[in-house]
């Protein structure tokens, strides 16, 4: 069986994932030993469909529910946002719903703290790269439904995070041979 390794992100219109919904769902398979693509980011829009929609294709198109555990493998940043909005939001609409912190991830989070000197606050993507702005004006695009600026974030968010991966698999293997 294939291990795969996933770059998984969401856009959502809040923080609450009770009251919240996921507006994007985006992910890209990436090579296992270099972080680089292996195909084409995939986007999927709940404004072109539903949120159950984008959820349902997304169980189907990544095998998140696969038996073997490293059919899907994510890797993010800060997955556990993702982790609750894809649990909670899928346990809504009846659906089996998405753990993806049950089974094999890859979360770089820690590594943006402690390349910021231990420090959670000024961790973020957008701080330690190449990633223009946060998240935070995502609701208010959705609101206002400027889509192309929604997609233009997630574009940028998906290209620094894979730059970040990238340099991460070529500097941390240096630093075991420290050790």
């Amino acid at each position: 069986m294939k291990m795969g390794n996933f770059y998984l992100d969401i856009e959502t219109t809040g923080l609450n994932p009770q009251v919240d919904k996921i507006i994007t769902i985006q992910f890209q398979e990436l090579d296992r030993h270099t972080g680089k693509p292996v195909g084409d980011l995939i986007v999927l829009k709940e404004w072109e469909s539903s949120e159950r929609q984008i959820l349902q294709e997304f169980i189907f198109k990544s095998k998140v529910h696969d038996k073997y555990p490293f059919s899907f493998v994510p890797i993010g940043y800060n997955l556990t946002f993702e982790h609750n909005f894809l649990k909670e939001r899928t346990t809504a609409y009846g659906l089996r719903p998405i753990d993806i912190l049950s089974l094999p991830f890859i979360d770089l989070r820690s590594l943006g703290v402690l390349i910021n000197k231990g420090e959670f606050s000024g961790s973020g993507l957008d701080k330690i790269t190449g990633k223009k702005q946060n998240g935070s004006k995502v609701p208010m695009w959705y609101a206002n439904k400027q889509y192309d600026l929604i997609l233009d974030y997630v574009k940028n968010e998906s290209e620094e995070f894979l730059k970040f991966l990238q340099k991460m698999y070529v500097e941390l293997p240096k630093l075991k041979e420290k050790f």
